[in-house]
């Protein structure tokens, strides 16, 4: 499997309308789901949770949980949609998942996160990955991420996506986690190194695309979180500098051209316009205009009856030609 270059499972952001954002800048980036947990596939609306377009492949579905046989069933699900990918959280340190004792609670229980995988590999015949942390609270981040790699390698896991710094379960939000324990990038080095036949990827504070190749002579793969977000248009260079092919698309414009048959389609089942431009803020940085387009996408293309010509609005405030140090 390709994890050259892959965007993070996000909360609230990576839904099925960003990533047909971020598929239309890069035909190779793999792309995640929001982290959905394996009782709400089983029981929930599944269409809702975990559906998404084809044109979004190579995409990967994201499960939270520590129970092997519903891990199993539910990943038995996600590949009867037609995920790429399934990959078990074992990173997240919100209130919630440590309340369902999975996400980063489960860098404790290396046994439990082997038993896990080896029963959704056993279930599926797509790739079974494990996103995790280096450690939590005050495990030592060399026992903790090696007994975790042992137990999921026994277990056959497919790649190990490292994101290289401790959680800390008390005392930090799910933000101060992403930002204040350090990152320790060569801890990630090091598993690759001890594990050369294991495909690592690395997330954790990764930004511009001249970071990208850095890492990737010691690593499988950069995974891209909120950058890509916040700053979708550095997708742009995925296809050119890591396969050498070129963008669908050669810039935020013709990819907002390319997007139009999505939003009607999404239009015309009922559902708002809202829902694919607040995926949009973080475009144009740099261009006059670019503020100018961000109001025009707040205070038009929310309402319940905006349509493509709101949006084509908010994109006439932008300056085509010459990019400045300022936004206007």
């Amino acid at each position: 499997m390709d994890l050259r270059f892959s965007v993070a499972p996000m909360m609230d952001w990576t839904d099925r309308h960003c990533r047909v954002v971020h598929r239309l800048m890069s035909r190779r980036a793999r792309l995640y789901s929001e982290m959905v947990t394996a009782q709400a596939v089983i029981r929930g609306d599944r269409e809702r949770l975990i559906g998404f377009d084809a044109v979004e492949h190579p995409v990967a579905l994201q499960l939270g949980g520590n129970d092997p046989a519903l891990l199993a069933q539910a990943a038995r699900i996600g590949a009867d949609f037609g995920y790429d990918e399934i990959n078990l959280n074992c990173g997240c340190p919100s209130d919630r998942v440590q309340g369902g004792a999975f996400g980063a609670c489960l860098m404790k229980e290396p046994a439990l996160v082997g038993d896990c995988v080896a029963a959704m590999k056993a279930a599926v015949a797509i790739p079974v990955t494990v996103k995790c942390r280096t450690g939590v609270d005050e495990q030592d981040p060399e026992a903790a991420l090696d007994a975790l790699t042992a137990s999921v390698r026994a277990a056959g896991v497919d790649a190990l996506i490292v994101h290289a710094r401790k959680a800390w379960l008390q005392g930090l939000s799910p933000k101060e986690n992403r930002e204040v324990p350090p990152l320790d990038y060569e801890r990630a080095y090091r598993l690759k190194a001890a594990n050369p036949g294991l495909i690592v990827a690395l997330n954790g504070g990764i930004r511009a695309p001249d970071e990208w190749l850095p890492h990737l002579e010691r690593l499988d793969g950069v995974m891209i979180g909120r950058e890509a977000y916040q700053n979708p248009e550095i997708l742009l260079a995925v296809d050119p500098l890591l396969h050498g092919e070129a963008p669908p698309v050669s810039d935020a414009f013709a990819m907002l051209e390319a997007l139009e048959p999505f939003i009607a389609a999404h239009l015309e089942r009922g559902g708002r316009l809202h829902a694919f431009t607040r995926h949009l803020v973080g475009l144009f940085p740099g261009r006059r205009g670019s503020r100018l387009f961000r109001r025009h996408l707040a205070e038009h293309c929310v309402a319940a009856g905006a349509g493509l010509a709101d949006l084509r609005a908010a994109i006439a405030h932008v300056e085509r030609e010459r990019p400045v140090i300022a936004a206007a």
